[in-house]
């Protein structure tokens, strides 16, 4: 054998120089592994942090325009490599997707399972964490322009496959207007989410709805009439959706009349941390949802979850559109009224479940 400089010569390495090189090879892999993830969606980030998404002057079906619009969105778990577990989950009337998973909607074994699925939840346009009129700089208030569930579901799609480079979701989960965007997502883009859970929610509302939502919609308005009408209206609205989220039978079985005065108190404390422009946006685009008309050759699996006595919601159209669909349907009756998802939570999870495991994706590995 001969010697380091004979093997340098020749072009062999030197013990030393290949175990340098080992090293250093060593070194590059562990850099990519800490840093490559940060260019992947859902990691990189904590779980849950809130982020947004800028979409610049966001055009609305109406004509107008949402200037230097930006959506709010929090994601928990984490894309597979196939790419096929993702899951996206909007908010409700004036909800925020902090509230999903403070309400305990996503994690690991909930209704929006994290450790099977990558979760994307969206704060819906106009609720206080993405554009507003309470947070809007040029367009505040009542200037700031009215827009529709559809809106809502064009950002999104926006966000998911320009900010997020998602070219497909396994499923959209929603519940009460959360469930109204998920019905539009199987018409505006079909086949983009390969199942849609619609929960407490319409594809068209009825006259009842309407009624509903109008009376609250009328509160908001006749209270910016008055001089100390935020007060008063917040009083009025605090009734109306009190009555409608449950039902008569739910209050005379659970609230004695003696009771009342604490229950109402209670929603307008709850109340008040709301913005009334912001509700009023949001109602004007529950009122206008009005989703195409189903159909059963359309890619995405639909399961229709509602509750037989919601007040807020009449499930019929939802029912009518999974039958035309040829879609699965639920029917809650546990008298709970509007608020079934949160009365009858296991039972909801546990069905979804099985609805959304039914086709076998790939979890992420575990770390």
């Amino acid at each position: 054998m001969g010697n380091g400089k004979e093997y340098r010569r020749r072009g062999f390495p030197t013990a030393a120089a290949r175990l340098g090189s080992e090293a250093w090879r060593g070194v590059i892999l562990i850099c990519l592994m800490v840093l490559l993830p940060l260019f992947l969606p859902g990691t990189g980030r904590a779980d849950g942090e809130l982020r947004f998404a800028a979409l610049g002057n966001f055009p609305l079906e109406n004509g107008r325009i949402i200037e230097d619009c930006r959506l709010g969105y929090r994601t928990f778990g984490r894309l597979n490599p196939e790419r096929t577990n993702a899951v996206l989950f909007p908010t409700w009337l004036a909800g925020a997707s902090e509230d999903l998973a403070r309400h305990g909607y996503i994690g690991p074994a909930r209704l929006a399972d994290t450790g099977r699925y990558f979760v994307i939840a969206v704060d819906a346009l106009g609720n206080g964490v993405s554009s507003s009129p309470s947070r809007s700089a040029t367009q505040g208030g009542r200037s700031f322009p009215e827009f529709s569930v559809r809106d809502m579901v064009r950002a999104q799609h926006e966000l998911l496959t320009k900010h997020l480079g998602l070219t497909s979701l396994h499923a959209v989960i929603g519940i009460s207007m959360g469930g109204m965007q998920a019905f539009e997502w199987r018409c505006s883009y079909p086949g983009f989410a390969r199942k849609v859970v619609p929960i407490m929610a319409s594809p068209r509302l009825t006259t009842a709805d309407l009624l509903i939502f109008t009376a609250e919609l009328r509160a908001i308005e006749g209270a910016r009439r008055c001089p100390d009408g935020e007060i008063a209206g917040r009083k009025t609205l605090a009734a109306i959706h009190t009555y409608a989220i449950r039902n008569p039978g739910y209050y005379g079985r659970q609230v004695p009349p003696a009771e009342f005065p604490a229950l109402l108190a209670g929603m307008e404390k709850n109340l008040a941390g709301y913005n009334l422009d912001d509700w009023a946006r949001q109602l004007e685009a529950i009122m206008s949802q009005n989703s195409c008309l189903p159909s059963a050759a359309a890619p995405a699996e639909i399961f229709v979850i509602v509750a037989r006595d919601d007040m807020l919601v009449n499930p019929e159209s939802a029912l009518a559109y999974a039958g035309t669909a040829r879609g699965k349907s639920l029917e809650l009756t546990g008298g709970c009224g509007h608020f079934a998802f949160m009365c009858e939570g296991e039972k909801i999870r546990a069905a979804v479940a099985a609805f959304l495991n039914g086709e076998n994706i790939k979890a992420p590995a575990q770390r």
